[in-house]
């Protein structure tokens, strides 16, 4: 009988060890699976079980939260939601999170290791930690300047610090609030109907996630790789240029609208706005250079994020002599994002570096301590401090002798240049407007400040649409608030 009693015992204990090991299993091995599964609606009940951390800008606190009464006891609110709906993305009970709010989720959320001081501790009693603050790098006076200046036409304005690459406004419009999605009954989804189907697409982050034609703007690329080259001896060099030009083995003919485009030389082309002097620059450099060139300005990258992903901006590496010389004056398959030209304008501003663009400044606690920083990160050269330096100043005379004057900044330093391109068979497409530009105080070392920005004049009569026009007037606007004018 003792036998018996003894093999029953160890039968249990086993069945005990087996029991033990798959809860261990369960609790601690398939523990994430479970958590991720969108069919547990425990996952969101803890995660809305408190308040969520913060996002800010500088010292301005864009998001909060607020109590619902309801079985997910707290919900996202927006402080600014339209102005600021490019930088904080959403946070939705329904729809999941984007932008700052999915990038800076761990943090803002409480589950990040490093909010707390015993994290293994914290994991075990699965003791909830306060969710602690994403700080962007945006600068709340340049962000509203922008959004101000668009007056809810359609477009984009992405503005750097070119010695960093500190995103200093990210703005789209049309916009939205994201406070319209943030719950998960009936009213957010109506909204989100509402906005998913609005055919003007004010959910589209056109400063990163849209690509346009970058029409005249893109020559400041190729006037880095013509002057880097040595196709072209400098800018007051005479460059050879017919008007119209035709490009060789080709009968594509390009002509200009401006007068005494023949030969002229670099300087007057960019104040002029002559793109048969590009276009044949372009076409000289040769399609692996101006490729190379592109790539250094950072075209051709698909995995650019800021952290959240940037829609890649393209140079065509395959064409002939006729396409290259459109694509070479920012038509054809060239495209770009608005943060892809704000970092060719911070690129002649910072001396030929081009430097990694970020949005996030640093990642807090609850009471403000500092659990990481993002450090300024260069990517390469796009062209030799010289041609900088040239480039700069033909910008510079762009502002004060040529297309760009509506840029200019009393009390500093402007360079720009502007764009407009056209789509569609003919050019009879919707006309895109476009301005790139940077500024520094008069007496200042460093130049705090480079923009690119987008209109997409639908409104405009397709001879009206221009960058000088549109787009130059709001990239002033935002200068000057990050230079400390206002907006």
């Amino acid at each position: 009988m003792t036998r018996y009693i003894r093999h029953a015992a160890a039968f249990s204990l086993l069945l005990l060890i087996a029991l033990l090991v798959n809860l261990t299993r369960i609790q601690v091995l398939d523990a994430p699976s479970y958590n991720a599964n969108p069919a547990n609606g425990r996952t969101t009940m803890s995660r809305y079980a408190r308040a969520r951390g913060d996002v800010y800008a500088g010292r301005t606190r864009l998001t909060g939260s607020v109590r619902t009464g309801g079985t997910l006891a707290w919900q996202r609110a927006y402080t600014a939601g339209p102005v600021f709906a490019p930088v904080t993305g959403y946070a939705s009970q329904a729809y999941g999170t984007t932008l700052l709010e999915n990038a800076g989720d761990p943090v803002l959320s409480g589950t990040d290791p490093a909010l707390s001081a015993a994290p293994l501790w914290n994991a075990v009693t699965r003791r909830p930690v306060r969710g602690g603050r994403v700080v962007s790098t945006v600068d709340p006076a340049a962000q509203r300047a922008a959004y101000r200046a668009l007056g809810g036409r359609t477009g984009a304005v992405a503005a750097l610090d070119p010695s960093t690459g500190r995103i200093l406004a990210l703005v789209s419009t049309p916009s939205y609030d994201p406070a319209e999605v943030a719950g998960d009954g009936r009213g957010a989804l109506a909204a989100w109907r509402r906005l998913t189907t609005d055919p003007r697409q004010p959910m589209l982050n056109r400063a990163i996630r849209q690509t346009y034609p970058p029409g005249s703007t893109f020559t400041v690329v190729t006037a880095a790789a013509a002057l880097d080259s040595g196709a072209v001896t400098g800018p007051d060099a005479a460059t050879d240029s017919p008007d119209p030009y035709t490009p060789p083995g080709t009968g594509d003919r390009l002509a200009d609208r401006t007068p005494r485009c023949r030969d002229a030389t670099v300087r007057y082309a960019f104040e002029a706005g002559c793109d048969t002097v590009f276009a044949r620059l372009g076409v000289r450099v040769g399609l692996p250079g101006m490729v190379g060139a592109a790539r250094a300005f950072g075209f051709d990258d698909p995995g650019t994020s800021i952290p959240s992903h940037v829609s890649e901006s393209v140079f065509d590496t395959s064409m002939n002599d006729a396409r290259l010389a459109r694509s070479c004056v920012g038509q054809d398959d060239t495209r770009a994002t608005p943060l892809q030209m704000a970092m060719v304008a911070a690129a002649v501003a910072d001396g030929g570096t081009v430097m990694a663009p970020y949005l996030i400044d640093r990642e807090t606690d609850a009471t403000g301590r500092t659990v990481r920083t993002t450090r300024p990160r260069p990517l390469g050269r796009a062209m030799s401090g010289r041609t900088a330096a040239v480039l700069a100043d033909l910008m510079a005379g762009a502002v004060t002798d040529g297309t760009g004057t509506g840029a200019a900044v009393p009390g500093a330093r402007v360079g720009g240049t502007s764009g407009t391109a056209r789509t569609g068979t003919g050019g009879r497409g919707t006309p895109y407007a476009w301005y790139v530009s940077w500024a520094r105080p008069a007496r200042a070392a460093t130049v705090p400040v480079a923009v690119a920005v987008v209109v997409e004049d639908t409104a405009t009569a397709r001879t009206g649409a221009s960058g000088g026009g549109s787009a130059a007037p709001v990239a002033r606007a935002v200068m000057k608030a990050a230079l400390g004018g206002g907006g």
